[in-house]
């Protein structure tokens, strides 16, 4: 089975909505897109490239997919980095409403989320990788579906906007598997799902305690 592997842009208080652009979603009156772009340089190019350089194809949800749809198709070099890969291999949308995707190589998914991407899991050929699409990333964390999460995380606090996790969230721990820091600031982590937290105590045991040393 292929591996289900998110990558998510977040600010220091966890908001990931419009990271791109000032017009990219103003749900809530939010007027604050665009906030990751000061800090787009070389370093979080690379990560970027090293990412997509996995993809067997892409998961992702109905807002996210129209954004990319309306720009990645014009950008026409194959080898593109970016571009390449998005244009080139499957797009799979999740939604109830759309109906003529109009992304050569995409697919809507409608039906039952659990079965249908534990399918697309299987017959995917590398990683399917969700990017952005933070509604559809908690939906698919709480189902257990996700194997990889990429957090980029910016200094920024925005104080306002759509958050990754929100009270009602699927208790989960996660594996630290790498991580580093781009010139500009911003952390740059992996996890791996790793199921259920884990819990312990920091009392201290009953009984008389050596406070010397001596014993």
């Amino acid at each position: 089975m292929g591996r289900l592997v998110s990558t998510i842009f977040i600010t220091l208080d966890g908001v990931y909505q419009a990271p791109g652009g000032p017009q990219e979603d103003t749900r809530g009156g939010f007027a604050q897109g665009g906030w990751s772009f000061p800090y787009g340089d070389d370093d979080f190019g690379r990560f970027v490239t090293e990412v997509l350089a996995g993809a067997g194809g892409f998961l992702l949800g109905r807002r996210t997919y129209e954004i990319f749809a309306s720009y990645w198709p014009k950008v026409t070099d194959p080898a593109d980095p970016v571009a390449g890969p998005l244009n080139a291999l499957p797009k799979y949308v999740v939604s109830t409403t759309l109906r003529a995707p109009g992304w050569a190589g995409t697919t809507v998914v409608s039906g039952d989320l659990a079965q249908e991407v534990t399918a697309l899991k299987e017959r995917t050929d590398g990683e399917l990788q969700v990017h952005g699409s933070g509604a559809l990333l908690r939906s698919l964390l709480d189902l257990r579906l996700v194997d990889t999460l990429h957090v980029l995380t910016f200094p920024v606090v925005l104080g306002d906007g759509r958050r990754l996790f929100t009270e009602g969230a699927v208790p989960t721990r996660f594996s630290h598997r790498s991580g580093r820091v781009t010139g500009s600031g911003v952390c740059l982590h992996t996890y791996d799902v790793a199921g259920s937290p884990e819990y312990g105590s920091y009392d201290l045991p009953e009984g008389p305690q050596d406070v010397t040393g001596l014993r």
